[in-house]
């Protein structure tokens, strides 16, 4: 009997008769399902283009909204953007409940706006959204911070950073084969310069048109090592770095991306693997302190843009279009 012991209670496991061989390991199907063929890749390309149109769809509303005056709060964003994502062909359900969090209720990074308990969008501040689509096509998962109002120094430095440690593990290089949890500290390098870390993982696995949290792949210094936490090609993981102020505001900068070969003339020491990055929305440049910014992830973030104006802009028209254009131009 093979039995996973991270799945598997001690009740069942006792439950088995003596006589029984146990084998204590992993279910195959887990790393099967880990590692995506390149129809299922292409598939979550084409989920993640109708998601992009319909982000840009809700982000240019958004927009809009507030700046002829709107009232808004928490449960209006969690409405309007699943209401764009069902527009979408293929589209299934939400990927997980919206986190659509203002100011305060952006610092807790599991915080869901009920009808019971909610906040109005109003004044000044952060308004972080972390959202998801299932389509038939495949599994979204993204997060985008907007300022609603002027936003503080502070918040500004601290949006960088973020974006920064986004950067650096996007666009990181690694063996084949390295433990994910080992490029943890890649992306926290930038946040822990100024003394500052955020409690969450920095990545987990995601599944072809299934669960949005799912292993074993996992990039988290908190996460402990073991034989199959090892980056094959072809794992979908999360990039999504942040920084958490209790009582006050909440930063998050997510993509998905997947992980590729590494195409070099150099072979002896071994195939080395590289991200992909796959969700298609702008990444607000209005928050950005362009002085903790070097050339190379500005570069960086330019070229993402472009790439996100190319994939999208066939399928987007007049205003939308406009926006989208304004919210990928070159910094």
């Amino acid at each position: 009997m093979l039995i996973d012991p991270t799945k598997v209670s001690y009740a069942l496991r006792q439950a088995f008769p003596t006589h029984s061989k146990i084998t204590e390991d992993i279910n195959p199907s887990t790393l099967f399902k880990a590692q995506k063929s390149i129809s299922e890749i292409n598939h979550i390309k084409n989920a993640m283009v109708k998601d992009g149109i319909a982000l840009c769809q809700f982000f240019f509303w958004l927009e809009t909204a507030l700046n002829k005056n709107e009232n808004m709060n928490e449960l209006t964003i969690d409405e309007k953007i699943t209401a764009f994502r069902a527009q979408q062909e293929g589209f299934i359900g939400l990927s997980f409940a919206t986190i659509a969090g203002f100011n305060a209720n952006g610092a807790l990074p599991h915080y869901r706006a009920t009808p019971e308990q909610f906040s109005e969008i109003q004044g000044h501040g952060l308004l972080l959204i972390d959202s998801g689509g299932q389509y038939e096509d495949g599994t979204t998962d993204i997060t985008r911070v907007v300022p609603i109002g002027t936003p503080s120094i502070k918040q500004k430095r601290d949006y960088t950073l973020v974006l920064k440690s986004h950067i650096a593990l996007a666009q990181v290089v690694y063996p084949e084969g390295l433990a994910a949890p080992l490029l943890d500290a890649i992306a926290r390098q930038h946040v822990w310069k100024y003394q500052l870390d955020y409690r969450h993982g920095t990545g987990h696995g995601v599944g072809f048109a299934l669960n949005v949290h799912e292993g074993p792949q996992v990039l988290s210094y908190y996460a402990p090592i073991h034989p199959y936490s090892k980056l094959r090609e072809g794992m979908i993981i999360s990039n999504e770095p942040g920084l958490y102020h209790e009582r006050n505001y909440g930063i998050r900068i997510e993509n998905l991306v997947v992980t590729r070969r590494k195409e070099s003339s150099e072979t002896n020491y071994g195939t080395f693997l590289e991200f992909e990055t796959l969700s298609l929305c702008p990444i607000n440049l209005e928050c950005i302190d362009l002085s903790l910014m070097n050339d190379n992830e500005r570069d960086w973030l330019n070229q993402y843009h472009q790439h996100v104006r190319i994939q999208l802009s066939p399928h987007l028209k007049h205003e939308v279009l406009e926006w989208l254009t304004h919210n990928t131009r070159s910094i």
